[in-house]
């Protein structure tokens, strides 16, 4: 039974991304990822035309099963920027119940970011965190790499349990480190991309992947 909320929404839509995920399975050549692991990774590659994915792409044993029950019941998503917002399918999640938050440009992270001379970014997770977004919920980081390691101290400092960290930021300073910061937590899942590639497109990419995957579970188990 074939997805209906998480595929494009004409006729000419879902051929052209259909053809689209057929040249990137006939071109990628051999991969070592799971099938549902390969939905985001061809997902990935589809929005970048770039096949070093394939094998930069990593994955927390656990990080699957995870994305899909967060999205399943509802959990919200905290992105790093408003593009992640932005890029992501409303109608999508909607089907869900998901929401999505975003603090990079609220006056108070601001202000606080100057005041104690650190970066928009870790202020907006730890005002996420104040408001309780983060415990549970997915977390999508594909700016900043000051972001992805403020969330990894709450979780190492402060105990903090997302579902979900979806770690792609791009870049030259800290973007690498970052994602191989992450990638040595085994008790959250992740999602990465190693190295200095990244970018908001990827994280977008990943979430969509994983509502697909989300839908055809819920289609499955309703039959």
């Amino acid at each position: 039974m074939s997805n209906i909320v998480t595929e494009q929404l004409t006729e000419a839509g879902r051929k052209i991304e259909h053809s689209s995920f057929d040249i990137v399975d006939q071109e990628v050549g051999e991969h070592h990822y799971t099938d549902d692991q390969w939905q985001i990774v061809r997902r990935m590659i589809h929005a970048t035309a770039d096949f070093e994915f394939n094998g930069l792409a990593e994955f927390h044993p656990d990080a699957i099963e995870a994305g899909i029950q967060a999205l399943s019941t509802g959990k919200a998503i905290t992105a790093d920027v408003n593009m992640i917002c932005v890029g992501l399918s409303q109608p999508r999640l909607s089907h869900f119940g998901v929401t999505t938050h975003q603090f990079i440009a609220d006056e108070d992270v601001i202000a606080t970011a100057k005041a104690e001379n650190t970066t928009r970014a870790v202020q907006a997770m730890r005002k996420a965190h104040r408001l309780g977004l983060l415990e549970q919920g997915l977390i999508g980081i594909g700016n900043a790499p000051t972001a992805l390691l403020e969330v990894k101290r709450l979780i190492e400092q402060e105990g903090l349990k997302p579902a979900l960290i979806i770690g792609m930021p791009v870049g030259f300073v800290s973007a690498a480190e970052s994602k191989d910061e992450l990638a040595l937590l085994d008790n959250i899942p992740w999602i990465i991309s190693r190295g200095r590639k990244g970018g908001t497109t990827l994280v977008v990419s990943a979430i969509h992947a994983l509502l697909a995957l989300a839908e055809a579970r819920q289609r499955q188990t309703a039959l």
